[in-house]
């Protein structure tokens, strides 16, 4: 039953280095993913998610309550808004904030955990790569909100405790519950002006005694456009207990200090990161390794260096610590505004984040503010930088599955490697030059380093400019096919247009021809009609005059026809008389 145990709590396999942890970009062996993952990675993948903000407000200090101070920002957690009261020039200016979750200044830990964080754990289980990170003006309680409360003697788990005791709680009680076989690592580094220091790396007991046993170590390109931690020191682990100790550990090394605002001021950024490899068993039962990693950000806060109190060494500190806050703040603007250069190169903050902001990362910004009047300037830039960053979008890829058997050989391909490494220190059989040739040699590397850096960047804007002409060309061979379409189509056109035009110019002539035809005829006509008429007005005349005549005539002919009566008269009286005058 022990042996079983043990062997379900990390002891089944080994975990893997950082070079080895599979990312969403390398081959994989084989995927097996199911139809329903393949789907939802496509769609994040296409769309991309946008970045997760939440906004939390502390409630005021005993002091602050003490002195009655006003309070400017007021919580409305059930529309997700946030409402700040400004006064310029005696006016009072209401600015509000939409967010995707707030919590005021009652919320609990245990209430900011189960509605924001709970949820990305999960999907750390699932084989995504996560990151949850505290934003904000220092004393705003964002080291509360991560790690919370110290663990009770007895052992007990505090009510108040932060997202990453709970993040580990979780994990463990679904990875009990699921009853797998699983490995699990754990990694805690800060960054303190700018230079990497690995928490959970031995006490050198000989050197930096002034500096709590810390050891600057560099951060490398691992050629595929992220970064990782060259020497970072990896815990195994196997139960929550473990990591709360090493937290403990690392917590405890972390540079702070105290200011005119917080009595206990994180003057680093630190990172604590969890990888978790899972075994699965396939239908056809091969076993396959899933990834997920969990990075759980404090940030150190940005202060105003004149009403903290710095000077000198802290002044140096808080100049640093807004200067990498500056350069986020920066990015955010880039990413926001899809600029062709995002400056993560000038800030290792950045670069560390690069995946997160903008990459392949499920991310999750927890923005603290003060309610405070004295902080509401650098509240009202938290929540502009905050209120940005909801528009940055992801591209969330879960992370290749790989076959057991073949990340065994690699672990074993590493093992001789490194027995290579101890054989040839121990024999003293490698190569060994002097100490100044060693740092003249190592500072040639370094600066080949810079330029190399330097170079990649020019390259980098290079390819970005070569993208943007050929985004340009394809939309200009478009336009140009596009044209030529058009082009061909209106010569048709024009083609047809010229032949209707030449029929039309044909039928024109012709109806000119009829139409002169046309006008002569009626000329004709109209002369003809004009002949006619001068023909009837002088047969009219003649009629006229032949009329005259013949009325002429017929008197005439009525007169002698009335003299020819009256001679026939007579001639009949003489007759008569002559015969009555004759003798009988």
């Amino acid at each position: 039953m022990e042996s079983s145990q043990h062997q379900r709590r990390g002891g089944g396999f080994v975990s893997l280095s950082p070079s080895q942890t599979p990312r969403s970009n390398d081959k994989p062996v084989r995927d097996l993913r199911s139809g329903d993952s393949n789907s939802s990675s496509k769609h994040d993948k296409d769309k991309g998610v946008n970045v997760q903000v939440i906004l939390r407000c502390r409630p005021l200090s005993a002091e602050e309550m003490r002195i009655h101070t006003p309070v400017v920002i007021s919580c409305n957690e059930s529309r997700r808004e946030v409402c700040a009261v400004q006064n310029i020039a005696n006016k009072q200016i209401d600015r509000t904030f939409l967010f995707d979750k707030v919590f005021g200044p009652s919320s609990q830990q245990k209430e900011l955990f189960e509605l924001a964080v709970s949820p990305i754990v999960n999907e750390v289980l699932e084989g995504y790569n996560c990151t949850i990170f505290a934003y904000g003006q220092t004393g705003t309680g964002k080291t509360y909100t991560m790690e919370g409360g110290a663990r009770k003697k007895n052992g007990e788990f505090p009510s108040d405790a932060g997202v990453i005791p709970r993040a580990v709680k979780q994990i463990f009680d679904i990875l009990e519950a699921q009853s797998a076989e699983y490995s699990m690592k754990v990694t805690f580094l800060e960054l303190y002006n700018e230079e990497i220091t690995d928490l959970l790396a031995p006490e050198e007991t000989t050197k930096f005694i002034d500096d709590k046993s810390k050891k600057p170590i560099a951060l490398m390109e691992d050629g595929k456009g992220g970064v990782f931690v060259r020497g970072l020191e990896e815990e195994l682990v196997t139960t929550a207990n473990e990591i709360y100790k090493i937290l403990e550990k690392g917590s405890a090394k972390r540079r702070t200090a105290e200011t005119l605002l917080n009595k206990q001021s994180s003057r680093s950024h630190s990172i604590f990161s969890i990888t978790i490899h899972i075994k699965e068993c396939t239908p056809e039962g091969e076993e396959m390794i899933k990834c997920g990693k969990l990075n759980l950000v404090d940030l150190a806060g940005s202060e105003n260096i004149s009403r903290s109190g710095a000077r000198e060494g802290r002044a140096r500190e808080a100049g640093e610590i807004n200067k990498s806050l500056l350069t986020l703040g920066r990015v955010i603007n880039a990413l926001v505004e899809h600029s062709g250069h995002v400056p993560y190169r000038d800030s290792k903050l950045t670069r560390l984040l690069r995946d997160s902001l903008g990459g392949k990362t499920k991310t999750c910004i927890i923005a603290t503010v003060s309610p405070s009047i004295h902080c509401l300037e650098e509240t009202l830039s938290t929540l502009d930088y905050a209120h940005r960053a909801k528009n940055i979008k992801n591209k969330p890829e879960i992370n290749q599955k790989m076959m057991k058997s073949a990340l065994i050989k690699d672990l074993y391909s590493e093992i001789d490697r490194l027995r290579q490494e101890v054989y040839a220190a121990r024999e003293k059989n490698g190569i060994y030059i002097p100490r100044d040739r060693y740092l003249h040699d190592e500072a040639e590397k370094k600066a080949m380093a810079e330029k190399i850096e330097r170079m990649e960047l020019v390259s980098e804007s290079k390819e970005k400019q070569i993208t943007e002409v050929q985004e340009l060309y394809n939309s200009q061979q478009m336009l140009t096919a596009d044209l030529s379409e058009k082009l061909g189509k209106t010569e048709k056109k024009l083609e047809e247009t010229e032949n209707a035009l030449f029929d039309l110019e044909d039928k024109h002539r012709q109806a000119n021809a009829t139409i002169k035809e046309k006008e002569f005829l009626i000329s004709n006509l109209l002369k003809s009609g004009e002949l006619k008429y001068d023909l009837r007005k002088h047969l009219l005349s003649v009629l006229l005059n032949s009329e005259k005549s013949l009325k002429m005539l017929l008197q005439t002919s009525q007169i002698c026809l009335a003299r020819s009566k009256g001679r026939i008269k007579l001639r009949m009286e003489i007759k008569h008389l002559s015969r009555s005058s004759s003798p009988s």
